[in-house]
């Protein structure tokens, strides 16, 4: 088989169907989906074998939560395609996606990451903070030296079954939010393969963040997660702290004392505010925030 695609899905019954129809228009016929249910809360996977009818899809279903490394080892090591692609639940692909992946490993050993667009919602968030930072990051992402584009793995990417078995499944221990896949994708960078961002995708976003205060607990959970990560592989991420410029002391005082609890409070008063604010002071309060909760959350996961 030419390729699988391995989408980890919970709640994603409503956003399937979406996936499954831009499946439904790939040019590359030789495909196969496995969509892992990390437990069905939402009977999601009653909306997938009803695409199974019809599309090269089929559901691996966790009777309860496992993680997202666990759904993705599972679908992962059950696929048949020399070409493996792993892919979120609310991604829409355009007709090339599996065709694009395939051919650029059969034109050097790599592992691939394929930036996405996000298709925002009109919310506070989105105008004051969403939409720039989605496009600030893609352009940060293909100016990135190749020898750390493997911070970029996420969830549009490929490697080929060989690689992946040579690099071996993700890391289960990574069990709440984030890190996972980048911790993977540096993996893949030490067994030496060139990691491409490549040009050229046109795959839609559908689900991204869309509230300051989701977007600030992610980034404080996320710190338990990096402190994993640190402790596998020594502090191969640059490190912020040693910035004396006055946006990162200013960064520093301001999660000094941050909790959970204040960081949600504080994504939430944002949200309320966002709008009746100047667009660059909006803008400004935003990426302090989700800097200095992304720091605390890594300085009370004990680094």
């Amino acid at each position: 088989m030419r390729a699988s695609i391995v989408v980890p899905s919970r709640g994603g019954a409503s956003r399937l169907p979406l996936l499954f129809e831009s499946l439904r228009a790939q040019t590359e016929s030789d495909v196969e989906m496995i969509v892992v249910l990390d437990g069905d809360v939402d009977d999601s996977e009653s909306v997938v074998r009803k695409y199974a009818d019809e599309l090269p899809v089929r559901p691996i279903v966790f009777p309860e939560n496992r993680g997202r490394a666990a759904a993705l080892n599972a679908g992962f090591f059950d696929a048949k395609g020399d070409v493996l692609i792993r892919a979120d639940d609310d991604l829409e692909l355009e007709p090339d996606f599996v065709e694009h992946h395939a051919r650029l490993h059969d034109e050097a050993p790599r592992g691939v990451i394929a930036m996405c667009q996000d298709v925002f919602p009109g919310t506070p968030y989105a105008r004051a903070y969403g939409i720039e930072a989605d496009e600030a990051i893609r352009s940060a992402a293909f100016a990135t030296a190749p020898e750390r584009t493997w911070q970029w793995w996420s969830g549009n990417v490929s490697t080929t079954a060989e690689d992946f078995h040579r690099v071996g499944g993700y890391d289960e221990d990574f069990r709440a939010y984030g890190w996972e896949d980048i911790e993977w994708g540096y993996r893949l960078h030490l067994l030496g393969r060139e990691i491409l961002i490549a040009p050229g995708f046109t795959t839609l976003h559908h689900g991204p963040v869309t509230s300051t205060v989701e977007r600030l607990d992610r980034a404080y959970a996320s710190g338990a997660a990096f402190a994993k990560f640190v402790e596998k592989h020594g502090d191969v991420w640059p490190d912020s702290t040693t910035d004396r410029s006055a946006w990162n002391l200013l960064v520093s005082a301001a999660s000094r004392a941050a909790t959970a609890r204040t960081v949600n409070a504080t994504g939430r008063g944002l949200d309320r505010v966002l709008d009746r604010l100047p667009h660059y002071v909006a803008h400004k309060m935003v990426a302090l925030s989700l800097q200095a909760s992304a720091r605390a959350g890594r300085r009370r996961s004990g680094r």
